[in-house]
């Protein structure tokens, strides 16, 4: 331990702690807009700096270590007349059209400049203006970046994709996509983690909220939306409610208020994922094949990005299963509409995710199968659904819970726990171990899938074989592991992967708290929620029997095969050297 004095007050913390560290142990508070604990450390914005007894320039307590003996002073008139000056300047180069802004009201920079009182500029303003297309998914506005680095150091580290980088020097810097290329022209994976680790309103996803308002205004239109599992883990944040109030039936209720005509949890058909999927597994291992890789899930859009940008050698690995929402999409235009009798090219479907890949997913080619139109209209991030509430004015606290339409609305706890990781592993052994041994375990047989860890391995008994799995969140994590496999260092049978750090409760799409990992938080509610499940396997599903029965016959049938499974090579990223014929 080390004792330094900060602001009068004596206090000890671990030797290494940063200044910034000990500040906070000392209840002193120091702001910041670059800085991510172990992720970006670098001082670049020079707001959290302190005054040191000893050291005649000021030091940004970020990323300096707090010393036996330190006189620290957090609010001097020198602390405080050279942030506001360090925060100006910042300004300077912004832009500060706050109340058009997506994160008005949720943006650190505004926090800072009004803690400090800033309410005019003393310096002419220079914007560095950069043209971006903005019908992609992520949008990047040059006007407001900051250089904090962030989203360079997420993409490089966490996510190991390094779209972002920084060019020019002095005056000059600007953060743009690595060698000035054209963002459509990357290998980003939209998932944007970029997005959420931006500290002010430099990057945002694309607002397809007009497109849904303008259906639900127009009488012709049948509006179907689905929720996914992760988002009644979030969408309540921007309303102050609690995760007991903020439920999946209560967002449904917000969306009939605006005038949807049909709402759906998209648990539903991440137990019919499973079916095909758990059925995709035990006929691969089944075949008597030696496979040199595992089967991969395939229900996360980012991740498929990611493997067939990178590693084109795995795509034939992948799950054809479609993702839950594609799944949904389809079931929505062919067996749902034929139930309810409605043209399914009138119906305008609508999902709701936490994800910002999937904006990208709804539009593939080869995710049309129901009846020639996109299966799935509109992805929207849960940050617009809470937008399209606000500007509904509509108070979620004031509604009750409506219940969820059928007949697509029965899911079980296996479907409810796609949205964290470890969910989509955990739900398909329930499925998988029930298929082929016959023999009932407990729902929590399979926990040792679970947990925070990046990269988790598992052995199970499956019949007369061990089953061995692995599960990996956020993409530096999941590179490790394809380079394990492919070195041959590691063996497995399954593989489940997800983009973004704890699954799709840590989603690209989910509500903002600067600075504050919400992930594992999150996956809590859904292990709860399945815990106290009365129904926690797919393949128990009462719906999803009647809808093999009535319509698909049985898992990896013909029509299931047409409606339910996609061709990953059916399309290309950039640089992608696969084409369709294989």
């Amino acid at each position: 331990m080390v004792t330094l004095t900060i602001d009068g007050r004596q206090i000890s913390v671990p030797k290494g702690s940063t200044i910034l560290e000990a500040c906070k142990a000392a209840n002193a508070n120091v702001p910041t807009l670059c800085y991510l604990k172990d992720v970006n450390e670098i001082g670049a914005c020079r707001v959290c700096v302190v005054e040191v007894d000893g050291i005649e320039q000021l030091v940004a307590a970020c990323n300096n270590e707090a010393l036996d003996g330190m006189v620290i002073r957090t609010n001097s008139p020198r602390v405080r007349e050279t942030r506001r000056a360090n925060i100006e300047f910042l300004l300077a180069r912004h832009n500060t059209d706050c109340t058009s802004c997506v994160r008005s009201g949720n943006c650190s920079l505004q926090t800072v400049a009004n803690d400090a009182g800033i309410f005019d500029l003393p310096y002419k303003k220079e914007l560095d203006h950069r043209e971006w297309d903005k019908t992609f998914p992520l949008i990047r506005d040059s006007d407001k970046c900051i250089h904090c680095l962030r989203c360079v150091q997420i993409c490089d580290h966490v996510q190991n994709t390094g779209i972002w980088d920084l060019a020019n020097r002095s005056s000059h810097t600007a953060v743009g996509v690595k060698g000035g290329a054209d963002i459509k022209f990357t290998k980003c994976t939209l998932c944007g983690q970029c997005i959420t680790h931006c500290p002010t309103g430099a990057l945002r996803e694309r607002d397809d909220t007009d497109l849904v308002f303008n259906a639900i205004a127009d009488p012709e239109t049948t509006v179907v939306v689905q929720i996914a599992p992760a988002v009644r883990t979030a969408w309540g944040e921007a309303f102050g409610l609690s995760a007991e109030e903020a439920t999946v039936e209560r967002l449904a209720a917000c969306l009939k208020e605006m005038g949807v005509d049909y709402v759906f949890d998209t648990s539903w058909s991440a137990d019919l994922t499973i079916m095909e999927e758990g059925s995709e597994l035990i006929e691969r291992l089944q075949d008597g094949g030696d496979h040199k890789y595992p089967m991969f899930t395939s229900c996360c859009p980012g991740w498929v990005r990611y493997v067939k940008a990178n590693h084109p050698e795995f795509v034939s690995s992948l799950s054809t299963a479609k993702s839950p929402g594609q799944m949904f999409g389809a079931m929505a235009k062919s067996y749902f509409a034929e139930k309810k009798e409605i043209d399914p090219h009138k119906i305008f479907s609508v999902e709701v995710m936490p994800c910002l890949a999937k904006k990208s997913e709804v539009a593939l080619p080869s995710m049309n199968d129901a009846c020639g139109e996109p299966d799935v209209d509109v992805s929207l991030t849960v940050r617009e659904v809470d937008r399209m509430i606000k500007a509904a004015q509509i108070n979620p606290a004031d509604l009750e819970d409506a219940v969820l339409d059928s007949p697509l609305g029965t899911f079980t706890g296996a479907g409810v726990v796609f949205g964290a990781t470890g969910g989509v592993m955990d739900a398909a052994l329930r499925t998988a171990h029930a298929l082929v041994t016959g023999e009932d375990v407990s729902a929590d047989a399979f926990k040792d899938v679970r947990g925070k860890r990046g990269w988790k391995e598992a052995t199970f008994s499956l019949g007369d074989r061990d089953l061995h799995v692995a599960i990996a969140h956020g993409l530096a994590n999941a590179e490790n592991l394809l380079q394990a496999v492919k070195a041959g260092n590691v063996k497995y049978d399954f593989v489940e992967i997800m983009a973004c750090p704890g699954g799709c409760v840590g989603g690209g799409g989910q509500p903002i708290h600067d600075g504050i990992e919400m992930a594992e938080e999150r996956g809590e509610v859904l292990w709860e929620l399945d815990k106290n499940m009365e129904t926690r396997k797919s393949h128990e599903n009462p719906s999803i029997k009647t809808l093999y029965a009535e319509y698909l016959g049985e898992p990896l049938s013909h029509t299931a095969h047409e409606l339910l499974h996609t061709n990953h090579h059916a399309w290309k990223m950039p640089g992608e050297k696969t084409n369709a014929s294989q």
